[in-house]
């Protein structure tokens, strides 16, 4: 567990495939949720609170998970465009391009200072 005084807010390891995002995925598809982890592994390497987790960059603090947020996202936006070139891929390579614009997007706020 990280340090009980760090004040920094981090990114959970798996930022761009989160617990919180299947949880949400969950209750929208089944109407049901479990609970959130009381802690979690982040991008610099720590273990913190679930409550000292952010997946915007404008939120989070520490710089080494900044940097792995926006490492994560170019790499998933690499992934997201070679899936829309597959043959038969339920997604078109258009829609492969806009979401890899997005997640390139949010790759580019964590890398700036303030996430904005």
């Amino acid at each position: 567990m990280g340090g009980g005084d760090d004040p920094h807010i981090h990114v959970e390891v798996k930022v761009v495939r989160g617990e919180a995002a299947v949880r949400t995925m969950l209750a929208a598809t089944f109407g049901i949720a479990g609970d959130l982890p009381s802690a979690v592994a982040t991008g610099c390497g720590l273990k913190v609170p679930y409550a000292m987790t952010s997946p915007r960059p404008d939120r989070v603090t520490c710089l080494a998970c900044r940097e792995h947020a926006r490492a994560e996202h170019l790499r998933f936006a690499d992934e997201i465009e070679r899936i829309g070139t597959l043959p038969g891929s339920a997604v078109t390579s258009a829609e492969a391009r806009q979401a890899a614009g997005r997640h390139r997007t949010l790759a580019e706020r964590f890398s700036s200072g303030s996430g904005g």
